[in-house]
């Protein structure tokens, strides 16, 4: 399958369908974002004799013989299922399947434009955990790998574990890995620039949702120097008494510095802030933190900082929108990931393939490094190969390779 724009005006799209105000967005969409593309023709008798009946029924029965055939003679080590259940779509909440395809299919065209991999969008009717896993898992034979996406926590978290122990291809949960390892890619060449490693920074996040934990253990596992994480009660400490089993979990990993309070009070002389919230912080907070501080406030449409606050006091600033420098998006990790993951037949995504990707995001901005490009253009084409290629060598250095 081959994801392709398809003319959102023509006329057999647009026939006996409802008039509207003219709107860029929904004329871009009208129709659906994507379409079937055949890669082989069916032009004649002969033709159709090998792309189907009789021919096809040799290939089924190698494939029944040497079940491995199958990914040599079908699309299976090509393909991706985009998977939700559409209850954390964007900044939208829960909106349900139906209402999630849009951001589905755009989801799977950026995986054919930047990545080269072709992706299914699937919006499944449940929110019921173990009916998720259980449905994933009965589709997996037609896919080489699972992406799941806006689907809440803390369920999202349970739901990946499940499916990475049930099935032997690669599960990724976009809104946690994607957003962790373009923020540490980020974080690298800001350190750099500013002359200090992983290990000298303390850093505060805002949100503890399926973004905000997943930073949090992936800056430890690449070696930060402290990170705290915080919630809407203010830091996600072991003292508290009103913690999820997430959050425990996470309070136990994290804040070597033993803080506890406020947002506010964590972020005096912290190095980073990283905001995955959609909340506010005060101007008065930003300006207590260390000097040279980096700023990546994330929340979108509206940052946790303005950025023309934040360029006040600190030294790197981030945002996740694209009308700013420095935007942290996801689009420079998952297509790559997957692509190397794909070519390898990896069995899953180790933290190593992602650190792997992490460093190779960040080894593409080389001598451009500057305040105002610590992360490389989505649409800077040499991304995608430097990470699919740094993610097929971790795979096979971590034995979770199979070709």
């Amino acid at each position: 399958m081959a994801a392709e724009i398809v003319n959102p005006l023509s006329e057999s799209a647009t026939e006996g369908a409802p008039e509207e105000p003219f709107d860029p967005a929904f004329a871009l969409h009208r129709g659906g974002k994507m379409a079937i593309q055949a890669t082989v023709p069916v032009r004649d008798k002969d033709d159709l004799s090998l792309a189907y009946t009789p021919g096809v029924a040799k290939v089924c029965t190698a494939i029944a013989e040497q079940p491995e055939l199958v990914h040599d003679y079908t699309w299976k080590s090509q393909v991706v299922a985009v998977v939700t259940d559409g209850t954390a779509v964007l900044g939208l909440g829960d909106i349900g399947p139906e209402a999630s395809l849009p951001v589905m299919e755009g989801k799977a065209i950026l995986f054919k434009q930047f990545g080269g991999v072709d992706a299914v969008p699937i919006a499944l009717a449940t929110t019921d955990t173990d009916e998720i896993v259980d449905t994933v898992v009965r589709l997996a034979p037609s896919f080489g790998g699972v992406n799941l996406e806006d689907i809440s926590a803390p369920r999202c978290f349970e739901i990946e574990r499940k499916l990475q122990e049930r099935l032997d291809i690669p599960v990724f949960h976009d809104d946690q890995h994607g957003t962790a390892i373009v923020t540490l890619a980020a974080l690298r060449n800001a350190a750099k620039l500013t002359g200090r490693t992983l290990g000298d920074l303390r850093a505060v996040i805002s949100g503890a949702g399926a973004a905000g934990v997943a930073i949090a253990k992936f800056l430890l596992s690449a070696g930060i120097g402290d990170v705290c994480v915080a919630d809407r009660k203010g830091v996600v400490s072991s003292d508290r008494e009103d913690l999820t089993d997430v959050k425990r979990e996470i309070a136990g990993l994290t804040n070597k510095a033993g803080l506890s309070g406020s947002l506010e009070t964590a972020l005096a002389g912290a190095d980073v802030f990283i905001g995955v919230s959609g909340g506010t912080v005060p101007e008065a907070a930003v300006a207590a933190m260390a000097k040279d501080a980096f700023v990546f406030a994330m929340a979108n449409p509206n940052p946790e900082v303005h950025p023309d606050v934040a360029h006040k006091y600190a030294a790197v600033v981030a945002t996740g929108r694209s009308d700013y420098p420095n935007q942290i998006n996801n689009v420079l990790a998952f297509p790559g990931i997957f692509a190397g993951a794909l070519q390898v037949r990896a069995s899953q995504i180790t933290e190593g393939m992602k650190i792997a990707a992490a460093d190779a995001i960040a080894g593409v901005v080389g001598d451009e490094l500057s305040a105002d490009c610590v992360i490389p253009s989505p649409f800077d084409d040499r991304v995608a190969p430097a990470v699919a290629a740094a993610v097929a060598a971790a795979a096979r250095a971590e034995g979770v390779a199979r070709r």
